[in-house]
């Protein structure tokens, strides 16, 4: 079995930084531009869903022959993990750094932490990029993926990213997969509600609550300290 498969979510995105990664690392790119500029190698797909779509894509169609752990990232990651090339040499070299399979199955990739809540008020409605500045109905979305309500708060990292092991993913079946992957495309903002929920997807707590502490937001990326001019 594959040890790890790093998976890109590409639309129009530079690809030239996967050169930077390790030789050995087994790279999967799904294009979804319009010309499928991304090269021979990678796979295309409709634009429809974005990210998630894609991920979940590429779980039904793979969930039978997942790598050890996959990587999932868009096709610029750095905007959310600065670290990210670093972090994929690291785990290339030595897999078996990335978590622990039963104690930590699961792991966020990025550098800000922060909490929505269940309507999207905090973080989603006042996004600059939410021009109509709607709400994100995570209760809706949790109902149409879960058949529950879910909870009022949820605590993410930025991006989209993180690295999952294969058996934290085959915890469910195929067909919830596939539930998932209809459910990318038909409720609104799904995207967005799914890169605050890929955790709780797989059934798992990303981020130790007591750790938390009661924190919402929580810079990960080191902070630039200016010199005071003389």
């Amino acid at each position: 079995m594959l040890p790890l498969e790093l998976v890109v979510a590409r639309y129009t995105e530079n690809l030239n930084w996967l050169r930077n990664l390790p030789a050995q690392l087994r790279m999967t790119v799904y294009d979804k531009s319009a010309d499928h500029s991304a090269g021979a190698g990678a796979i295309p797909l409709p634009n429809i869903g974005r990210e998630a779509h894609t991920y979940l894509h590429h779980i039904v169609s793979r969930y039978d022959s997942l790598a050890q752990w996959t990587v999932f990232c868009q096709g610029k990651p750095f905007d959310h993990a600065y670290d990210f090339k670093k972090t994929m040499r690291s785990f290339s070299e030595q897999p078996d750094t990335i978590g622990d399979p039963v104690q930590m199955p699961f792991r966020w990739l990025g550098h800000l932490i922060d909490t929505d809540d269940n309507r999207g008020e905090r973080l989603f409605q006042p996004w600059s990029k939410n021009e109509d500045g709607r709400g994100l109905d995570l209760r809706g979305f949790h109902r149409a993926l879960f058949d529950t309500n879910g909870p009022d708060l949820y605590t993410f990292v930025l991006g989209a990213q993180f690295a999952i092991h294969r058996e934290a993913i085959v915890r469910h079946p195929l067909s919830f997969y596939e539930r998932a992957l209809a459910v990318s495309i038909t409720f609104p903002d799904a995207a967005h509600c799914f890169e605050r929920s890929w955790d709780r997807v797989f059934g798992l707590t990303g981020i130790d609550p007591v750790w938390l502490a009661g924190r919402q937001t929580v810079y990960l990326k080191p902070m630039k300290h200016q010199t005071p001019e003389q």
